[in-house]
């Protein structure tokens, strides 16, 4: 199952490292959820621990991030947003065919971006381009499962949300009887 993102803008009072005085900034930030709802809850538990009781938060903003992976990297600070395109040659028309996709990749700087995101590709069976890399405004990423041993609260908590939402499969026979008649009747 892939990682549906969200990019959550929040205000909230920042210490600015230059003056040493805190400030109202608008910062945005990547949750992995299952919605928006869910979404705006994980984003005020993870601000939670980097403010203090008296500090509040204000979300601007939740949207959907257009990111096709994640790939944090030891020892680096920044948030990359690299665009990588696929190849595929077309038999009917003869063409070359791109279709782009996005990364976020952590690094220190463009180039060290690009050659992570080339470390990423490179298990590609593919041919592929990497046409830009810039960096993102993304301050921080909170994966949903991290790795860490309190994981496994997270887990429970995962599988109970995800159990909660109603999965319809099976097939309602007086529907599909009703639309068969409607059918033969036209």
């Amino acid at each position: 199952m892939s990682a549906t993102w969200y990019e959550c803008k929040v205000k909230y009072r920042k210490l600015d490292q230059t003056t040493g005085v805190q400030k109202m900034k608008t910062e945005p930030f990547l949750v992995d959820a299952i919605s928006y709802t869910e979404a705006e809850a994980r984003i005020t538990e993870e601000m939670s621990a980097y403010l203090t009781d008296s500090d509040e938060i204000k979300i601007t903003n939740i949207k959907v991030a257009n990111y096709a992976e994640i790939h944090p990297f030891e020892n680096s600070d920044r948030w990359f947003k690299s665009r990588v395109s696929l190849i595929a040659f077309d038999e009917e028309s003869g063409k070359e065919r791109k279709s782009n996709q996005y990364l976020l990749v952590q690094a220190n700087d463009v180039k060290e971006a690009f050659e992570n995101t080339m470390e990423v590709m490179k298990d590609t069976m593919g041919e592929f381009s990497i046409p830009a890399v810039s960096e993102s405004p993304i301050m921080d990423v909170f994966p949903y499962f991290s790795g860490e041993e309190d994981d496994l609260e997270r887990v429970k908590k995962f599988t109970a949300l995800k159990d909660s939402v109603p999965v319809n499969i099976g097939m309602d026979e007086a529907m599909e009887m009703a639309d068969t008649l409607a059918t033969e009747s036209e």
